[in-house]
């Protein structure tokens, strides 16, 4: 179990009478390898998914691509910032990026570093990333969210954009990939790819969210309908296909897979989401223990810590704030039979290397270190 830490004062997730919508309005400043060239393109509109464009949103700034400048903090619990982890261990960034992580529970103000020595950043030497946004933004008025980008010579957080970060990893930081590392946005399936992440954040990413933070029952039916349709959809492209853009492993993969890991131990249940669980569902379970089993993927997920964020912060729809038990946790690592459907991870690459030291998951709450 995480440290005590006061989560009661965080209300406000569901909204009585009001379905949930997701506040997008994040830091669009990009970390890019040619700064200039993204400065002269024309601007273009924000969207939820990002973008392979050159070129910045309006009043964005464009940031040196630099080795050892910028320092990733995300936190293990959540999804969205699980994404920035994969990719950057796939791309093996490692040593361009260090990485930072808050634990699972924060209170209304911030994300904390409550699981470093003296619940102190070792790097930035913060104990809450608010205070790396406060180095930027004085009076930043939204919420303090991760995954973020901090510059570590001044200790601002440069973006908060997270699917644009995982986009720029792999098109912007080319020059510090790993040799053998994989290619994630293959050009031949981009098009389609971006329908396909589309529709899977509209729908799943965030359609758990829509469930559970509904806040009327005809909220919570909708978006229990929309998730449903979307899974099933999913259910059958992966019956005849190894990953959604086929042979190899991309970015959609990555995106789907957040979900997917989280969706028995904590949208099943907490967010109501109980139609169906995981391994009721034929292909996706046997395609979310493909990927688990696959290096990059489950070893970055630590179930306890997604259980406590869930469980432990959401107090107003689980006001005890009691933390189940299950499930159990063995049957990630059962045989899946995906390599029957063809194919292989990582196309003409190789899979990253072992975990680096000091970014392991607890061997406790992750079966692959059982």
């Amino acid at each position: 179990m995480v440290k005590s830490m006061d989560s009661s004062t965080n209300t406000g997730y569901s909204t009585p009478g009001k379905p949930f919508t997701r506040d997008t309005n994040y830091i669009n400043d990009r970390i890019v390898a040619d700064p200039e060239a993204h400065r002269d393109a024309d601007p273009y509109e924000y969207n939820t998914i990002g973008t392979l464009t050159t070129g910045l949103t309006k009043d964005a700034e464009a940031w040196p691509v630099e080795a050892g400048r910028y320092r990733l903090v995300a936190a293990r619990a959540c999804p969205w910032a699980n994404r920035t982890i994969i990719v950057r261990r796939l791309l093996g960034l490692e040593d361009a990026i260090s990485l930072g992580t808050p634990g699972p529970t924060h209170d209304a103000n911030s994300w904390t570093f409550d699981l470093d020595p003296d619940g102190v950043d070792p790097v930035l030497g913060t104990h809450r990333l608010q205070e790396n946004y406060f180095k930027r933004f004085p009076d930043y008025p939204r919420g303090i969210t991760v995954p973020a980008i901090v510059d570590i010579p001044t200790g601002g957080v440069v973006t908060n954009d997270y699917p644009q970060i995982t986009l720029d990893f792999s098109t912007e930081w080319t020059a510090f990939h790993r040799d053998g590392a994989p290619n994630l946005l293959p050009e031949e399936h981009l098009d389609e790819m971006f329908d396909i992440i589309k529709r899977i954040f509209t729908e799943v990413n965030n359609g758990v969210y829509r469930a559970g933070f509904a806040g009327s029952q005809e909220a919570y039916e909708d978006a229990y309908e929309r998730l449903f349709t979307a899974m099933d959809w999913l259910e059958e492209r992966l019956t005849t296909r190894r990953y959604l853009m086929g042979e190899h492993i991309t970015e959609a993969d990555v995106r789907l897979f957040t979900t997917l890991v989280r969706f028995d131990p904590a949208y099943h249940g907490h967010f109501k989401c109980n139609r169906n669980k995981l391994i009721e569902f034929s292909a996706l379970w046997a395609y979310a223990r493909d990927l688990f089993q696959t290096p990059g993927f489950g070893d970055t997920v630590d179930f306890q810590q997604v259980k406590d964020h869930y469980y432990i912060v959401h107090r107003d729809i689980n006001p005890s704030g009691i933390v189940p038990k299950g499930p159990v946790l063995a049957e990630w690592l059962t045989e899946h039979g995906r390599q029957d459907l063809g194919g292989s991870p990582f196309g003409d690459g190789t899979a990253p290397g072992p975990v680096r030291e000091g970014e392991g998951v607890d061997p406790a709450t992750n079966p692959l270190y059982a």
